[in-house]
C-alpha cells in the first residue's frame, strides 16, 4: 500500500482532473496522502477500525523512520506542485495551511527523533503492546484470532527493533532518568506473569484476554481450544522470548542511567526543548514567559482556595487545609472492590448529569457512545490518574473515559466531578468524538492532534460546568480548583525541570507545597513530565487562550453572543493550532456582526 501516493495522486489529479474543482482535487490529494501514511502503520489502522495488516506491528528501524519522513517531503512537494491554494474556498484552504503545517512540523521534529524514551512507565512498548491487543485488536471471527495469534508471535521482533533503538539512543547519550526503569521491569515482568507463563492457575493478562475474545466466536469447543493452545504457545514462545530481551537491555541500561532527569542533558537539549514548547503550545512563548505565566496563575488559584475555606469555616492556612482535604476519610472510597465501583457508579452518574445539560452548551453533539472503565490491573501501577480513549470511526468501539483506581487514596471524591468533565462530558469525549464524526473535513484533521487546543478545551471543560449551576458542594468546586491549580503548577515545574535544572525532588516538593494532592499524585506526576517534556504546559496555554478569545467574542458581540455558536468554532474545525483557533474566531465573530447588520437593514444590499 506504499504506492498509495505515488500512484494514488495521479489517479485522482490525472486525466479529466483538469476540469475539477480547485477544491475537489485539494481534498482528493489529502486523502490520498492520508491514506498512504495509514498504509504505513498497522496500529493506527486497527485504532481506526480497519483490518488491514491485522497481523503486523509498526515498523521501530531508523530506516523506516528515515524512510518515513521523505514521505512527508514528497507530500508536502505534490501538494505545493500540483494545488493552487488562492484558488481554494476558506475551508479548503484551512486545510491546506493545517497539512503544510503539520508536514513542516514533522520535518523539524526528524532531527530529534532519538530525544524520546521508547521505553517508560507511561506510555512504553512494554505496556503499549498489551494496552493494544486488549483495546484494539477485536476477535469477530477465526481470522482475527488468528491475526491475534501472528501478532504474538511477532512481538519477538519487534523488540529486537525497540532494543536496537535503546541501544542507539544509549550510545548518543540518551538513557531514561533512573527512577523509570523499576516501572519498565515491573510492567514487563506483570504481562509475562500467570498462565501460560507459571503455574499459578490464573491466566496472564492476555491469555485472559484471547480466551475472553474466543468465547464469543461461533467455533466448536475444539476449535475453541485449539486456538487457546496456540495462543499459550506464541505466548510461552516468541513473546517470552520478546520480553526477556527487553528486560535483559533494559536491566542493563539501567547501570548506566543516571538521575539527571531534564532534556537539558541530552544533546542539544535546549533547542529540543525549545522545539518541544513551541509544537506543544503552537506559541512562540519562552520557557522563562511559561514559568512566569505558571507562578502567577498558582497564586490566583491560591487565592480562590481561600475564599472557599471561608466558605466552609475552616480555621487554619491553605496548607493547612490542604492537608485536610489530603487526609480526611470523608473525601475517600475505601481501597476495595467495593470502593473501586462506588466511584465508577459516581463518575458515570456526574457524565449523566452533564449529559442532560447538553443542550444549554452545545448545538453539536456525538454520536458515539461512552463508557467509564477502570485502568487495567497490568498497568494501572504505572498509568496516570485518568485519561481518555476516542472511539472508532464505525462506531463498534465507545469512547472510553478510564479512571485509575489502583490507590483510591489518590482518587479523592471532590475532584471526581472536575475529572469526568475533562476526561469524558463535556471534555475529551465531546472534542474527539464530535472531531472523528466531521465527515466533510479531511480525514487528516479529523485524527489530527494539537495537544494546546485538546488540553485546553479538557481544562476548559472542567469550568464551563460551573458556569451553568454545576459544583454546587463547595468541596467539589475546591477540587475544580484544585485540578486547575495542578495544571498551572505544571507549567512551573515543567520548565523548572527540564529548562531551570531542578531536580525531581525540588519538582515533587513544589507541587506537595502548593497543591492539596497527595504525595504519590505529585510523584507520579512530575514522573510523567520528565519522559514527556513539555507536554504539560498545553493544558493551561490552551485555557488560557480559548477564555481569552471567548471573552474577547462576548465584548464584541455582546446580546448576540451564542456559547453554543462559538463552541461549535472550537470543535467544528477540528484540532487546530492556537493561533488558527484565533483566526476562525476572529472569522466568526465578522461574520456574525455582518449577520447582525443583515437583519437590521443596516447592511443589506440588493
Amino acid at each position: 500500500m506504499r504506492y498509495l501516493l505515488a500512484i494514488g495522486i495521479v489517479a485522482v489529479l490525472g486525466a479529466g482532473t483538469a476540469r475539477a474543482d480547485e477544491n475537489e482535487k485539494a481534498n482528493a490529494f489529502f486523502e490520498a496522502a492520508f491514506q498512504e501514511k495509514v498504509s504505513r502503520s498497522p496500529m493506527r489502522q486497527a485504532r481506526l477500525g480497519l483490518k488491514t495488516s491485522y497481523d503486523q506491528w509498526d515498523d521501530l528501524s531508523d530506516a523506516f523512520a528515515i524512510e518515513s519522513v521523505e514521505v512527508v517531503k514528497r507530500q508536502l512537494a505534490a501538494l505545493r506542485e500540483t494545488i493552487d491554494r488562492d484558488a481554494l474556498g476558506d475551508e479548503t484552504r484551512l486545510s491546506y495551511d493545517l497539512f503544510v503545517d503539520a508536514a513542516e512540523e514533522e520535518i523539524a521534529s526528524h532531527r530529534f527523533r532519538f530525544h524520546t524514551y521508547p521505553v517508560n512507565q507511561m506510555f512504553g512498548w512494554q505496556s503499549s503492546v498489551p494496552s493494544f491487543l486488549i483495546n484494539y485488536h477485536r476477535i469477530d471471527s477465526l481470522e482475527d484470532a488468528e491475526c491475534y495469534i501472528r501478532r504474538l508471535e511477532r512481538v519477538e521482533p519487534l523488540f529486537e527493533q525497540l532494543v536496537v533503538g535503546l541501544r542507539a539512543r544509549a550510545e548518543k547519550g540518551i538513557v531514561a532518568p533512573k527512577f523509570v526503569f523499576p516501572h519498565v521491569l515491573s510492567d514487563s515482568r506483570n504481562i509475562i506473569s500467570g498462565a501460560p507463563f507459571d503455574d499459578s492457575g490464573e491466566d496472564g493478562t492476555l491469555l485472559a484476554d484471547f480466551r475472553e475474545k474466543v468465547a464469543a466466536l461461533e467455533v466448536d469447543d475444539a476449535a475453541r481450544q485449539k486456538l487457546i493452545e496456540r495462543a499459550s504457545d506464541a505466548l510461552r514462545g516468541p513473546f517470552r522470548a520478546g520480553y526477556d530481551e527487553l528486560i535483559a537491555c533494559v536491566t542493563g541500561l539501567e547501570e548506566s542511567a543516571t538521575a539527571d532527569d531534564g532534556v537539558w542533558k541530552l544533546p542539544d537539549g535546549a533547542e529540543f526543548y525549545r522545539h518541544r514548547l513551541e509544537r506543544i503550545t503552537t506559541t512562540t512563548l519562552s520557557a522563562e514567559e511559561i514559568h512566569a505565566t505558571g507562578l502567577a496563575e498558582v497564586a490566583r488559584i491560591h487565592d480562590e482556595m481561600r475564599a472557599i475555606m471561608k466558605k466552609v469555616e475552616f480555621e487554619g492556612s491553605l496548607q493547612d487545609f490542604f492537608e485536610f482535604m489530603r487526609t480526611d476519610e470523608q473525601f475517600y472510597l475505601e481501597d476495595t472492590a467495593a470502593g473501586r465501583k462506588a466511584y465508577l457508579d459516581r463518575a458515570t452518574h456526574i457524565i449523566e448529569a452533564m449529559r442532560e445539560r447538553l443542550d444549554e452548551l452545545f448545538i453539536t453533539k456525538p454520536k458515539a457512545d461512552l463508557i467509564v472503565k477502570a485502568v487495567e490491573a497490568f498497568r494501572e501501577r504505572s498509568a496516570g490518574k485518568a485519561f481518555y480513549q476516542r472511539p472508532s470511526p464505525d462506531g463498534s468501539r465507545p469512547g472510553v473515559y478510564y479512571a485509575n483506581l489502583y490507590r483510591m487514596a489518590d482518587m479523592p471524591t471532590y475532584q471526581a466531578e472536575a475529572l469526568a468533565y475533562h476526561e469524558a462530558i463535556p471534555g475529551h469525549h465531546m472534542q474527539l468524538a464530535i472531531a472523528g464524526e466531521l465527515t466533510d473535513l479531511p480525514q487528516f484533521r479529523r485524527y489530527g492532534g494539537y495537544t494546546a487546543h485538546s488540553e485546553g478545551w479538557g481544562l476548559y471543560s472542567e469550568y464551563v460546568p460551573k458556569e451553568i449551576g454545576f459544583y454546587e458542594d463547595p468541596y467539589s468546586d475546591f477540587g475544580r480548583l484544585a485540578m486547575e491549580l495542578w495544571r498551572a503548577c505544571r507549567l512551573v515545574v515543567d520548565t523548572g525541570i527540564h529548562d531551570k535544572r531542578w531536580t525531581r525532588q525540588k519538582a515533587i516538593d513544589y507541587l506537595i507545597e502548593n497543591t492539596p494532592n497527595p504525595e504519590g499524585d505529585a510523584v507520579k506526576a512530575i514522573e510523567r513530565y520528565i519522559v514527556m517534556p513539555g507536554q504539560a504546559t498545553a493544558y493551561k496555554i490552551g485555557m488560557l487562550k480559548i477564555l481569552e478569545l471567548r471573552e474577547a467574542a462576548r465584548e464584541a458581540l455582546g446580546d448576540r453572543f451564542d456559547i453554543r455558536a462559538f463552541h461549535d468554532v472550537v470543535l467544528r474545525n477540528g484540532p487546530v493550532p492556537l493561533t488558527t483557533l484565533e483566526t476562525l474566531v476572529d472569522r466568526w465573530v465578522a461574520g456574525s456582526k455582518g449577520a447582525a447588520k443583515d437583519d437590521d437593514g443596516s447592511g443589506a444590499t440588493d
